[in-house]
């Protein structure tokens, strides 16, 4: 969505990245930081994510609680994502998008795609035991069923620093 432009601050060189790298850094990662707004207050939690490019939106599951409460009664969320390579290496995407919970048939779909995104990024970092990520797609056929659901990506801003 932007040029590699560089912008000044201070002694540092921060560069949009292009969006073939924020494609990239979503793709490459699981974790990221979900901000929402709960009762006029912003929360930022850590969340294992899938991002499914095809359809432009990050795939999750949780259990009922203050996030989900949260998002269904103001589905504006974000997704900072970010990999660090040393103090003045990284690079971040911030991603703005809207709240939707799935269900059934769309939940189950959903909840095996992120067990499969998930284990092959995993895989991809050097992760070898991923047996863990089968307890989350046994649950997609039991009363214990998570709430499946995505961040529909609107916008996002990507940023670099490397000296």
């Amino acid at each position: 969505m932007k040029s590699e432009n560089s912008l000044i601050q201070g002694a540092e060189i921060l560069r949009d990245l292009s969006e073939d790298k924020v494609h990239k850094l979503l793709r490459e990662n699981c974790v990221g930081s979900l901000g929402y707004i709960a009762h006029s207050t912003p929360y930022v939690v850590p969340i294992t994510y899938y991002y499914d490019a095809e359809n432009q939106a990050i795939i999750s599951y949780s259990t009922e609680g203050h996030k989900i409460s949260a998002l269904r009664e103001d589905p504006q969320a974000s997704l900072l994502v970010y990999h660090r390579e040393g103090m003045n290496w990284w690079r971040s995407v911030l991603v703005h998008g809207v709240f939707e919970e799935l269900h059934q048939l769309d939940a189950k779909f959903h909840l095996k795609q992120f067990c499969e995104g998930v284990r092959k990024v995993l895989k991809k970092q050097g992760v070898a035991e991923t047996q863990f990520i089968n307890e989350f797609s046994s649950k997609s056929g039991s009363q214990d069923m998570p709430v499946v659901y995505r961040i529909r990506i609107q916008e996002w801003t990507g940023k670099c620093r490397k000296d």
